[in-house]
């Protein structure tokens, strides 16, 4: 068992805490897309829910222990996806929540925050600038900060998704998984070397925005002075050092990928398996297009963790991506 931050038994009781919308995604072989990548592809769903990420597994454990024996108020960083989760999980308990983000993010995820009560603040800057103000209103409110991936909640709810992942009857032995902050990698991966350790754990984030896959390789924090990718929900510039602990514990690999592949890779998905996916979410089959050999013979699991994307821009550069 990896002696990460994470707890196996929390991970356990886990699925009690959260809303059932959020467990049980779907996962299941994509055939038509095994077609045009030359291996098994099993699909793990985080879209088909009320907020179309993962992120409401980590911000239900968040609230609910918030509601029961913490401050009633609760602000977050946020490229937008966890945002909304915790604005969903606040609402639903009665949660005063504050959010800041960019302002450069996009628009449908800034609105979907809104519409769910949260107290919105842009910030005119990246992710790791709104992290900073979020820290600054914490502490002058005397309000919880919900920090993703450094927040042990944010990344044993992920780690729910591996749990399904080794309770299921689908034979696998690798997982592509989006790497950003890293709740979702740290959080499957611990899972998965705990119960299933001879699956190959394996990191993807865009070449535009390498901080945590270059912390990965050189086994110490390296940071970024600015990010330049499409797949926003990923692109922070300062890994968390406590983090980068534990996926150096988890994960077997980390690899990087090109914008033209994350593209390709989103219209794959809507080609071959009717998925509308943001960015994020097809780093795994960006993965699987760059490196088709490495891939070949095996049963591959890629994680699709966010369908939250601006539709004119979707559709700019799905027009723009060849056909497959």
């Amino acid at each position: 068992m990896p002696a990460t931050r994470l707890d196996t038994a929390r991970i356990r009781a886990a699925p009690r805490m959260i809303d059932s919308v959020f467990l049980d995604s779907p996962l299941y072989r994509c055939e038509a897309l095994e077609a045009v990548l030359g291996c098994a592809v099993s699909i793990k769903l985080e879209t088909a829910n009320p907020v179309r990420s993962f992120k409401g597994r980590g911000t239900e454990l968040v609230a609910g222990l918030l509601a029961e024996s913490g401050p009633r108020a609760a602000v977050c960083a946020s490229a937008g996806n966890l945002g909304q989760a915790l604005a969903w999980s606040g609402r639903g308990r009665g949660l005063d929540v504050t959010v800041v983000a960019s302002r450069f993010a996009p628009a449908a995820k800034l609105d979907r925050i809104r519409a769910l009560d949260a107290r919105l603040e842009l910030v005119d800057g990246d992710f790791d600038m709104a992290r900073e103000r979020a820290a600054a209103i914490a502490r002058h409110d005397g309000i919880r900060l919900v920090e993703d991936s450094l927040d042990i909640e944010t990344c044993e709810g992920a780690a729910t998704i591996g749990l399904e992942l080794v309770d299921s009857a689908t034979p696998f032995d690798t997982v592509l998984i989006a790497l950003g902050g890293g709740a979702l990698a740290t959080g499957v991966g611990h899972v998965l070397k705990t119960f299933a350790p001879g699956v190959e754990v394996i990191c993807v984030q865009p070449s535009g925005a390498p901080a945590m896959t270059r912390s990965w390789h050189r086994r110490r924090v390296v940071t970024t002075e600015a990010t330049d990718t499409i797949a926003d929900g990923v692109a922070g510039r300062r890994p968390i050092p406590e983090v980068l602990d534990d996926l150096l514990l988890v994960a077997d690999d980390a690899v990087l990928v090109e914008e033209a592949s994350i593209i390709a890779g989103m219209r794959m998905l809507l080609d071959h398996a009717g998925l509308v996916v943001e960015p994020s979410a097809a780093l795994g089959i960006a993965a699987l297009l760059e490196d088709r050999a490495r891939f070949a013979d095996r049963h591959v699991v890629t994680i699709v963790c966010g369908g939250n994307v601006d539709m004119d821009a979707y559709h700019r550069w799905i027009g723009a991506a060849p056909g497959h």
